[in-house]
């Protein structure tokens, strides 16, 4: 089964955060069993290869300068399977918890895995944790990234990241300029992690444990709205492998993508999907 022919004009991009042990040390959970978790995801990811193989699918994956160290092998083959390997920091800390210029520091380390994998540098970064400091911006512009997969202003639509917002104390804002940094993009609700993740810590539970086939509804209705509301549109999944990985969610995620196919969904990189974007942008 390949790509679709017809140039749909509604994208879909799987995307797939590679994070393995990298998440939980960075929180200090560094006991056998907390470790086992993130290291199953090196068991998720050649599944998913496998799945994504069998479809012809190329995909995005994020993955952070520790787990291009820790696990060679695995990273080697998804470079080998043509898919786009994009910044997720060095050690998967969230930027808001850096100085500027160890923000810069943990790019530029991160940067100069990739390239050792892949022969260039990322055009695409997804922060750990989904959240950027009042630095990231201008840093990832420094640093040549094309686009950002970290904000949620949008659903269907990437648009340009801004930088210098002010917010006032009584909760005013001015907006600040907008950049040549292209926003991918993103949500929870199109996240495995928060549905399917059981996490317990002292102050409170994450439930996860839900039915795939909820999720599998929901985000099916995600493109069901783009595709009945928009004339074109970008869809972004986002996935961990050591969640999506276990053995009823690799169906779900086998049949989300039979039924997106059968809706006629185009799958793509992150970057060549920003690539289209671009040209409808600019009109050329």
């Amino acid at each position: 089964m390949g790509e679709d022919k017809n140039m749909s004009p509604y994208i879909v991009c799987l995307s797939f955060d590679f994070d393995a042990a990298s998440s939980w040390i960075v929180n200090g959970r560094t006991t056998p069993t907390m470790m086992s978790r993130g290291e199953f995801g090196a068991v998720g990811a050649p599944r998913i290869l496998n799945l994504l193989q069998e479809y012809n699918i190329m995909s995005s994956w994020f993955i952070p300068g520790v787990t291009l160290y820790s696990y060679p092998e695995v990273c080697e083959r998804i470079a080998a399977g043509g898919h786009e390997i994009g910044h997720h920091g060095w050690s998967h800390i969230p930027p808001t918890g850096l100085s500027r210029e160890e923000e810069h520091e943990q790019l530029i380390r991160g940067n100069q895995a990739i390239q050792k994998l892949t022969g260039k540098k990322a055009r695409g970064y997804r922060s750990p944790s989904w959240d950027l400091s009042p630095h990231s911006v201008e840093l990832l512009l420094e640093e040549g990234l094309l686009y950002d997969s970290s904000m949620m202003g949008n659903d269907y639509m990437p648009y340009p990241a801004r930088t210098g917002d002010v917010i006032h104390p009584d909760a005013r804002v001015d907006f600040g300029k907008p950049t040549e940094l292209i926003e991918m993009p993103i949500s929870w609700s199109t996240d495995d992690f928060p549905h399917f993740e059981y996490i317990r810590n002292k102050g409170s539970v994450l439930p996860g444990l839900r039915p795939g086939s909820d999720v599998l509804e929901n985000w099916l209705g995600d493109f069901d709205y783009m595709q009945q509301k928009l004339d074109w549109g970008i869809l972004t999944y986002t996935c961990h492998p050591f969640c999506i990985g276990r053995g009823h969610r690799m169906l779900m995620l086998e049949k989300l993508i039979v039924e997106l196919m059968d809706r006629g969904a185009r799958f793509l990189t992150m970057e060549d999907a920003l690539a289209e974007y671009q040209q409808l942008r600019t009109g050329e």
